[in-house]
C-alpha cells in the first residue's frame, strides 16, 4: 500500500538519526519510554488517522458544516474520528501520567500529530484547538477554573477555542471592543462581537470553552489594556454538572475556500446582557496569556502546512509513478510506449522542489518540538533557558516559511497532475485550497515577518540569534569531514555571512528609531532568514545521510540518496538566490513603501 500521509522511513530517519528522540529517554520525565512505545504510538496515530479521519476529509469538504437553529451541523463522521483520537489518548499525549497522559516528548507527540493533520485538517482542528486552550488553563487559570474548566477538557468532555478577532480591528488587538464588566459574584458580564473563530460551535463535546480576550472599564489603551476570560457555551456547576446556556450567541458560519471541515463562526456575547465570563490570572494581562497559546497555535499552524504539502507531494510523485504521457525528447520513434511523466526533466525538478520544501519544513517543525521538550526538559537551567530563547525566535520562521513554501509544493502537485490537478476528482486542489489558510490565520505572513525583524531577534540581547548562528557554522564546520558536502556547505556559509552583515544594519537602523523604514521589507528579510533555516536543517540531514552511506547499510541507499540530492537541489537552486533578496535589504529598496496610494 502506498503512503498518503507520510513516509514512514522519514519520519524514523528524523527521530532517530537526526533529532536523537532516544536520548531523551535518558531523562527522568521520559524514562519509562524507548523506541517500542515510541514507535507503538506513531503507529497507532497512523491507523486512527488513516481509518478514521482520510476516509471523510473529501466529504467534509463537499458538505461543509451548516447554520440550523442557531447551531453549526456536521457530517456523522467528524464525532467517531474525534472520539477515536480521545479514546486513543493523544488529547493527553504529552500530559503526565498522573494526568491521565502518554507523558510522550512533545517531539513524539507532534510526530503521532502530524499523521492526523496530513489526512484531515478540518476534523484535526477541533481537539488541537482544545489542547491549546487546555495548556494555556493550567499555566494562568484559578485552582478553581482549572477544577471547573480545565479536568473536563483533559477528559475529552468540554472543547477548546480561543476567540481573539473583531470585524472592526482584524489583526489588530490593540482596537478590540469587546468588554467585560465585574459583577457582583467575582465574575464579570462581557458584550462584544468576535469573527473567524475556529471551532465556535459544533456538536462534538458538552461544553466549549471560549477563551476571549477583553477589555475591562478601567484598562488602559492599546494591548496593555486586554484581559483573558474564560466563557462557557454552558455555565457549570459547583458539582460540575452543567448549567443553563450561558449568552453566546452563535451569529453565523463563514463559508471558507478550504479547511471547511472546521467551523468558523461569528459569535456574539451578552446580546441579552448575561454573559458571564471569568478572568484568568491578572486584569490586562490577557495578551502575554494568550500568546502562549497562540505561539502553540503557531508552531501547530507550521506543522499543519507542512503535512498538507506532504500529502501533495506523496499523491503526485505516486501520480508520476502511474501515469504514462509522451517521450523523452530523444526518442524520435513515436511508436514506442509512452513513459512515465517521472521520467520528465521538468516532472523530477517538480517533485524534487516539493520534496526539498516539505521535508526541510518537516525536519524544522520537528526540531521545534524537539526545542520543547529541551526548554522543559534539559539537563541544566542554562540549557533549558538556550532551548527557549531559540524556540522563541524560530516560531515566526516555523509558522510562516512553510505556510508559504509548502504551499508552493501544493501548487506543483497541481501542476504535476496537469488538468486533473484542477479538478475535484483528485485531492491536490483540496490540499491546496486546505493549505491556503496557513499563511493567513494565526499571524499573516507580514505580521510574523515584524515579529522576527522588530522584536525577536533582539530579544534577550540577541541571544537567541548569536545562538543560531553558532548551531549552524557548527553545521558547516562538521560538514567539512566529509568532502561529498563541499558543494552543499558553501553555497549556505556565503549566505550566513551576508545574512549576518545585513542583519547587524538593519538591528543598527532599528535603535536608532528609523523603524518604519527599516521594517519596510520585512517579509524579504524573513523568507531569507527562513531559507537559512531550512539550509541548515537540509545540511544537518545531508550529514545524516552521508553517514548512512558510508555505514554501507543497502537497503537504505535510495533513502539515502535521496536526502544527499534533495540537500542540493535547496542549498544549489534555492539558497544561492537569497544573495538578489539580501541586496534589496542592505540598500533598504523602497520601490514598495515609496509607492502612494494615488498612482495604483
Amino acid at each position: 500500500m502506498s503512503e498518503t500521509l507520510l513516509s514512514a522511513r522519514n519520519l524514523a530517519f528524523e527521530l532517530y538519526e537526526v533529532l536523537d528522540a532516544l536520548s531523551l529517554t535518558q531523562r527522568e520525565r521520559f524514562a519509562e519510554h524507548n523506541r517500542e512505545t515510541f514507535d507503538a504510538a506513531i503507529g497507532t496515530a497512523r491507523s486512527i488517522a488513516e481509518k478514521y479521519f482520510a476516509p471523510h476529509n473529501r466529504k467534509a469538504d463537499e458538505n461543509e458544516p451548516r447554520y440550523e437553529n442557531g447551531a453549526a451541523v456536521l457530517i456523522p463522521e467528524v464525532k467517531p474520528a474525534v472520539d477515536a483520537f480521545l479514546q486513543a489518548g493523544f488529547l493527553n499525549a504529552a500530559r503526565s501520567f498522573e494526568d491521565g497522559g502518554m507523558q510522550l516528548p512533545t517531539l513524539l507527540s507532534q510526530a503521532c500529530f502530524a499523521h492526523f493533520q496530513a489526512a484531515n485538517a478540518g476534523s484535526t482542528s477541533y481537539p488541537f484547538l482544545t489542547m491549546g486552550a487546555a495548556n494555556l488553563i493550567e499555566s494562568f487559570g484559578s485552582e478553581e477554573q482549572k477544577q471547573r474548566f480545565l479536568q473536563p477538557m483533559i477528559e475529552g468532555r468540554f472543547f477548546g477555542t480561543m476567540a481573539l478577532t473583531e470585524p472592526h480591528a482584524g489583526s489588530s488587538l490593540s482596537d478590540i471592543r469587546t468588554r467585560a464588566e465585574p459583577a457582583d459574584d467575582g465574575s464579570y458580564r462581557l458584550k462584544g462581537n468576535k469573527i473567524f473563530i475556529s471551532g465556535g460551535d459544533h456538536p462534538l463535546s458538552e461544553n466549549i470553552v471560549h477563551l476571549v480576550l477583553a477589555k475591562l472599564p478601567d484598562a488602559p489603551p492599546g494591548v496593555k489594556g486586554i484581559s483573558l476570560f474564560i466563557v462557557p457555551k454552558f455555565l457549570v456547576n459547583d458539582d460540575g454538572s452543567l448549567g443553563p446556556r450561558n449568552d453566546v450567541l452563535l451569529a453565523g458560519l463563514f463559508h471558507k475556500m478550504g479547511w471547511r471541515g472546521t467551523t468558523s463562526t461569528a459569535l456574539n456575547f451578552g446580546d441579552a446582557g448575561h454573559c458571564v465570563g471569568y478572568l484568568v490570572g491578572k486584569p490586562h494581562q490577557g495578551l502575554s496569556y494568550m500568546f502562549q497559546m497562540m505561539n502553540e497555535a503557531r508552531i501547530g499552524v507550521g506543522m499543519g502546512a507542512v503535512m498538507l504539502g506532504y500529502a501533495g507531494y506523496l499523491y503526485s510523485l505516486e501520480y508520476a509513478r502511474e501515469r504514462p504521457q509522451g517521450r523523452l525528447p530523444d526518442a524520435k520513434d513515436p511508436a514506442t510506449a509512452p513513459v512515465a511523466i517521472i521520467n520528465h526533466a521538468d516532472v523530477r525538478r517538480m517533485l524534487l522542489t516539493q520534496k526539498a520544501y516539505v521535508e526541510g519544513a518537516f525536519d524544522l517543525g520537528l526540531y521545534a518540538a524537539r526545542l520543547f521538550d529541551d526548554s522543559l526538559t534539559g539537563q541544566t537551567e542554562d540549557a533549558q533557558r538556550q532551548a527557549q530563547e531559540l524556540l522563541d525566535l524560530l516560531t515566526p520562521i516555523v509558522k510562516s516559511w512553510p505556510s508559504e513554501f509548502c504551499l508552493k509544493a501544493n501548487e506543483l502537485a497541481i501542476q504535476i497532475l496537469g488538468g486533473h490537478g484542477y479538478t475535484r476528482e483528485y485531492p491536490v486542489e483540496q490540499h491546496y485550497r486546505d493549505n491556503r489558510l496557513n499563511p493567513i490565520h494565526e499571524g499573516t505572513h507580514g505580521i510574523q515577518s515584524l515579529d522576527l525583524l522588530g522584536r525577536k531577534l533582539a530579544q534577550n540581547g540577541g541571544a537567541g540569534l548569536k545562538q543560531l548562528m553558532r548551531l549552524i557554522t557548527d553545521t558547516c564546520e562538521r560538514a567539512q569531514a566529509h568532502p561529498e558536502l563541499t558543494t552543499l556547505r558553501q553555497p549556505l556559509e556565503a549566505l550566513l555571512a551576508a545574512l549576518q552583515g545585513v542583519t547587524l544594519g538593519l538591528l543598527g537602523e532599528l535603535a536608532k528609531g528609523q523603524i518604519t523604514e527599516t521594517l519596510a521589507n520585512s517579509a524579504l528579510y524573513l523568507k531569507v532568514f527562513g531559507h537559512t533555516v531550512i539550509g541548515w536543517r537540509w545540511l544537518e540531514q545531508a550529514i545524516r545521510a552521508q553517514e548512512g552511506l558510508t555505514a554501507g547499510n543497502a537497503a537504505d541507499a535510495d533513502f539515502y540518496h535521496g536526502k544527499l540530492q534533495a540537500a542540493r537541489y535547496f542549498l544549489t537552486w534555492e539558497v544561492p538566490a537569497c544573495h538578489h533578496d539580501l541586496h534589496l535589504l542592505k540598500t533598504r529598496d523602497d520601490t514598495c513603501l515609496g509607492m502612494q496610494q494615488d498612482w495604483f
